[in-house]
């Protein structure tokens, strides 16, 4: 019972905070943008670049895996670069906005949306 309490107290000291968090979030969607990761496949053969977002903002095909002429295995490394590039992005992401939360207060585990 005295749980719901602290809980309560918690979601006021919020609501006094929303100014500030709304602020912030803007400030952590700009960062998004900014946030690069990339992922490889083929021992570099296809690269891919994601942002903060999860947008694909790069892709590259080496000369030699185009010379092979293999449309399944170039589409199995850049799903594989793709993919490998969007966790490292989201992991990133994650550590970007967990930096923002925790300097606004928030407890552990209350994660900011984006």
């Amino acid at each position: 019972m005295f749980e719901m309490f602290k809980n309560m107290g918690q979601m006021a000291g919020l609501l006094g905070k929303m100014g500030k968090i709304q602020e912030e979030m803007a400030k952590l969607k700009g960062r998004l943008d900014e946030i690069s990761a990339e992922g490889d496949a083929g021992a570099g053969m296809v690269k891919a670049k994601v942002n903060g977002k999860g947008d694909l903002v790069g892709l590259k095909i080496s000369d030699e895996v185009m010379k092979l002429n293999d449309r399944e295995m170039l589409e199995d490394l850049v799903r594989s670069a793709v993919n490998q590039a969007i966790t490292k992005a989201r992991e990133l992401a994650a550590e970007e906005t967990g930096k923002v939360a925790s300097g606004l207060g928030l407890p552990p585990g209350m994660g900011l949306p984006g």
